[in-house]
């Protein structure tokens, strides 16, 4: 249910909240890794090299119930960063800006002017953040979202204040499904003959050899994540840093990506908190993956926007416990689709919008995993037994039911069970009630809801911001001012976020501005500034230089 009017009134106060600077206030450090499902040692799985993960959990939480919105990574992604269903504001389609004939126009996605990333609450409150290096927003990268973001960026970073917080992400893509394509000959370390197929495998060497590449991959990751715990631990931060890890969507193999069985969905996420009480602890909360931003801002003090779907788990505004989450798969590169999904902690309710289309649809992309190649052949031989041709049928049920418990790999449908029929009613309604309450996009075709975010079908541009003097009663400042001087910045755009700088040269630290800027007696202050609102284009850059006179 939205309510902008509180909403905005709200998102003011944040803003206009004085800048904190607390020694009090945690650190956050994220590390992310992409296309990874539970295959760690601190999960159970024997064939893992997962060590300094492991010894993460050991010292943390590890959540086993925690979900993604989407089966990949752009539309899961999107609800990260916004803590909003993606299928609640437009950032559903995989990927807005994909070129292929028949799309619309690569765009980026038009969230309502009050929707901002939830670190720019966090930058309002005096935090430092930093990202190295994956966005894949659905709103593109806005100067506002990161002090710094590009390859390298750090809490180590020059730019940082002395003591101040910071909130570094850090994402690592060895585990890409890209990454796990094998040649026919690869060797790997892992042990291909030591690993578990899930039932809808032929069990082949090909389909093993990927498979155990996935794991060789994974333990790479492992390294790369213990490379930043020893950074925090040699700068003396581990203390004062909350360290979450977590995947961003299930594993990158064929009926786990771009779906939303558990395979697809159900990920990493392990929790280490300064004073951790019970570490080694395992949570089986529910715990959505757009709970993450909430969850930040939560840990860090700040108050979280009304409009967030997501539920804190942790920190001072901690929410009650899940008893649902949700997911939406939409157009997979070219193919469209609309899947829905909303699962306790036991059930599982799919409903297929499309139930006349196929499950496997063409994604070239996907094509090149030697497991997909492996059950296409053998699909082609007549070798493939029944639960593996389930999901290559031509058509599907309109609802799909699983017993999480008695069926964890989703190959027995219970929609048509008359023992369960009170369950499927409950989970039905439960889905009906999501989609309203975020305002479901996914009903409209794609070429009209950028109609509706654009207003028509040209990206606008943000409008240029006003440099003003506090008191001022006209639209211009005077180069020499009486001091001492109160800055602020207006923008005609609604929504749009400003940035700033007083830096020279091509590549200068743009700040977020929340509060006016103080100009002292005795100095001579160049301003530029910019402007976005999500989804628009950005502003033309405009600057004012102003002496403040003794």
């Amino acid at each position: 249910m939205r309510i902008p009017f509180a909403v905005a009134l709200l998102c003011l106060l944040l803003f206009a909240a004085p800048p904190a600077i607390a020694q009090d206030r945690p650190n956050i450090v994220w590390i992310s890794a992409e296309d990874v499902g539970l295959r760690f040692g601190a999960y159970g799985d024997a064939v893992a090299n997962t060590p300094n993960l492991d010894r993460l959990a050991s010292e943390g939480t590890r959540y086993t119930q925690a979900f993604t919105t989407a089966g990949v990574c752009a539309p899961s992604r999107a609800a990260i960063i916004t803590g909003m269903h993606q299928n609640g504001w437009g950032g559903h389609h995989m990927r807005t800006t994909h070129d292929a004939p028949g799309i619309p126009t690569p765009y980026h996605a038009t969230p309502p002017p009050y929707v901002k990333a939830f670190t720019e609450y966090l930058r309002a409150a005096g935090y430092f953040t930093t990202n190295d290096f994956k966005t894949d927003y659905q709103i593109g990268t806005p100067v506002t979202i990161w002090d710094e973001h590009k390859r390298g960026a750090h809490w180590r970073s020059p730019l940082r204040k002395e003591g101040q917080p910071f909130f570094s992400v850090f994402n690592f893509g060895i585990t890409h499904e890209s990454q796990s394509w094998v040649t026919p000959d690869e060797e790997t370390t892992t042990d291909p003959n030591a690993l578990e197929l899930p039932p809808y495998y032929p069990d082949t060497p090909e389909v093993r050899r990927q498979l155990a590449k996935h794991y060789d991959n994974i333990a790479r990751l492992d390294e790369q994540a213990g490379e930043i715990l020893r950074q925090l631990e040699e700068d003396g931060l581990a203390d004062n840093t909350v360290v979450f890890f977590w995947g961003d969507h299930g594993d990158g193999l064929p009926r786990a990506k771009r779906w939303l069985y558990d395979s697809g969905i159900l990920v990493p996420l392990i929790v280490r908190t300064p004073g951790q009480q019970a570490p080694g602890s395992a949570s089986e909360r529910l715990v959505s993956l757009v709970d993450l931003g909430p969850t930040v801002l939560s840990l860090s003090g700040v108050s979280i926007p009304a409009h967030m779907d997501g539920m804190p788990f942790l920190g001072d505004a901690e929410a009650p416990p899940r008893e649902y989450i949700y997911a939406a798969r939409d157009r997979i590169d070219m193919v469209y689709d609309m899947v829905r999904a909303a699962r306790d902690k036991r059930y599982k309710y799919i409903r297929n919008f499309h139930p006349e289309k196929p499950y496997v649809q063409f994604v070239p992309y996907r094509n090149r995993s030697s497991i997909i190649q492996e059950i296409f052949r053998l699909n082609i031989a007549g070798e493939l037994d029944e639960v593996q041709q389930l999901w290559l049928r031509d058509s599907r049920p309109p609802e799909e039911l699983y017993d999480m418990q008695a069926d964890p790999h989703e190959v027995n449908n219970l929609a048509d069970d008359p023992a369960l029929r009170d369950v499927l009613h409950r989970m039905r309604a439960e889905l009906d009630a999501w989609m309203l309450d975020i305002d479901e996009k996914g009903h409209l075709s794609e070429d009209q809801m950028v109609r509706q975010m654009w207003m028509g079908e040209e990206q606008p541009v943000t409008a240029t911001p006003l440099i003003l003097r506090r008191n001022d009663i006209d639209r211009e400042v005077e180069a020499e001012q009486d001091g001492p001087v109160e800055i602020i910045i207006e923008v005609g755009t609604d929504g749009a976020s400003i940035a700033y700088t007083t830096d020279e040269g091509e590549a200068p630290h743009w700040k977020l501005y929340a509060r006016p800027i103080r100009l002292e007696p005795g100095k001579t202050t160049t301003i530029r500034t910019k402007a976005i609102r999500y989804g628009y284009a950005e502003s033309p850059e405009t600057m004012a230089t102003i002496t403040v006179q003794p």
